[in-house]
């Protein structure tokens, strides 16, 4: 009778969790040096043990530090410590920020915007049903808003209609910052406002002096032109300006007006903006002092900025520009998600190293060895990002940039819920969508003290931006904001295709 066989060897990828093998090589790695110093410290206690007191006061003498030695060294320590605390960057903290809810006489259902274009574009169906498919797909819900001027039947996008949103969405801003911060008007030391395709003269910065009567010697900066990433670049300016300045506040506008920039011609790549873009405004209120430190949301951790505007692809992708007829529009060209994601390589290769733990960078170094040396056509390792962040704010430009950074970034359908569920309740609000991405995370009572938070923001030119937030304290549940009336309905299921 033959033996029977041998039973077959387990399967260890499946008998062994290997997720808590890379648990314990991350621990390894990340805390290297801890490793290293613990045998030394252990080493140095024990001789401390063994020794007596007569050792070490023979140690002591043997030095022979006369009162010169102890007084240069002292002066040593002293300078040292002190040229370490004045050159040390200072911290930024965001103290609070407050978001523009649209009332809800300006919310557009997907019934009246397909009545508008039928009727404005009556002598183009196809031009018609080429907005119809943008708006089955495109992750918007039925409450966005656009501003009056744009509910006229044909839109009237005039130079007043455009001060009056400016001014709703902006005033509606700062009022309720002033309100949850106590900060008053006087007391504000820098202004940084963006706002890309309304640029009037007198500015918008000086349209918020004039308002709430600011100080004669405020530090005022008016962005334009820089597409939806312009709200970090506007951080970005609030902390350099910051460094400089200790002891001072900064307050940033992030916005964009919707009423001069409808477009009212046939071309399909410049229809695009009409069917994505919606009302929305944010202002942030940063500050270096110390005093602010304990009442702070975060804590500013990096911003990087990756500009492509060498290559021309890039720097043509998003522009404004007249059509045949002459209607002023912004064009999105076809390769546009090929150049973001471009520009997102480069940008997480910058920031990569300086938020990702040891073990992801380790890993990344070793797959960029195998492939430069051994075999070029393996896959390069793409870093867990998840390993440095909790939550992410990925710029609500539209359901193809959400849906192509979360396969990039591998990351999961709750990290991506943020995004999704403010482009579905308020649309492509352009600059301040992270900061109703943020305030959705807030809303859902998830933000924990420690919680690392990555804004990531594309723009024309080309640019991709990032941020990084340090959560200060657990933040609670609002009671008001954009979201206070709606969040428990959210999150919601939204279809690939909406019947309209």
């Amino acid at each position: 009778m033959a033996e029977p066989p041998p039973p077959p060897l387990p399967d260890f990828s499946q008998s062994v969790k290997l997720k808590y093998v890379k648990l314990g090589y991350q621990y390894l790695v990340n805390n290297f040096l801890v490793f290293l110093l613990v045998p030394v410290i252990v080493a140095l206690t024990l001789e401390l043990i063994h020794s007596n007191p007569h050792d070490l006061i023979h140690l002591w003498n043997s030095m022979q530090f006369t009162s010169l030695h102890i007084l240069c060294s002292f002066f040593l320590i002293i300078y040292t410590l002190t040229f370490f605390l004045m050159s040390r960057p200072r911290p930024i903290y965001l103290v609070d920020y407050a978001l523009f809810k649209p009332p809800r006489s300006f919310r557009v259902s997907f019934g009246g915007f397909m009545e508008h274009a039928r009727i404005v574009l009556a002598d183009e169906p196809k031009s018609v049903h080429f907005q119809m498919k943008i708006l089955q797909r495109s992750g918007l819900g039925e409450e966005t808003c656009i501003p009056p001027a744009m509910h006229f039947i044909p839109p009237r996008p005039t130079m007043q209609l455009a001060r009056e949103e400016a001014e709703l969405v902006i005033f509606s801003a700062m009022d309720s910052l002033f309100q949850k911060t106590g900060l008053k008007p006087k007391d504000v030391d820098i202004l940084v406002l963006n706002c890309s395709l309304f640029s009037p003269t007198p500015s918008l910065t000086a349209m918020v002096i004039n308002k709430y009567k600011m100080r004669s010697n405020i530090k005022s900066f008016n962005l334009s032109g820089m597409g939806c990433s312009a709200g970090l670049i506007s951080v970005d300016l609030a902390k350099d300006l910051l460094q400089r300045y200790p002891n001072s506040n900064a307050v940033v506008i992030s916005t964009e007006i919707l009423t001069p920039n409808s477009y009212l011609g046939k071309e399909r790549a410049m229809l695009l903006p009409n069917c994505l873009f919606r009302m929305g405004g944010a202002a942030i209120l940063l500050s270096n002092r110390r005093a602010d430190r304990r009442r702070a949301k975060y804590r500013l951790a990096h911003v990087v900025r990756t500009h492509k505007g060498a290559d021309d692809r890039a720097y043509g992708c998003v522009a404004q520009e007249e059509d045949p007829e002459g209607h002023i529009g912004i064009k999105l060209n076809i390769d546009l998600m090929t150049i973001a994601g471009e520009a997102l390589k480069s940008n997480i290769t910058t920031i990569g190293p300086l938020v990702l733990p040891a073990s992801e960078q380790l890993l990344f170094a070793f797959s960029l060895i195998r492939r430069k040396f051994f075999n070029s056509k393996s896959k390069p390792y793409i870093p867990d990002f998840k390993q440095a962040f909790e939550h992410f704010c990925i710029h609500a430009g539209g359901r193809a940039v959400i849906d192509e950074l979360q396969k990039s970034l591998r990351l999961t359908n709750e990290q991506v819920e943020a995004s999704r569920m403010t482009l579905h309740r308020f649309g492509n609000t352009s600059s301040s969508s992270l900061w109703y991405e943020l305030s959705y995370i807030e809303s859902k009572g998830r933000m924990k003290k420690g919680d690392r938070v990555w804004q990531i923001a594309f723009g024309s030119g080309f640019k991709c931006n990032s941020a990084v937030w340090k959560c200060n304290r657990t933040i609670k549940a609002p009671m008001d904001g954009p979201w206070a009336d709606c969040i428990d309905k959210y999150p919601v299921y939204i279809p690939e295709i909406i019947k309209i």
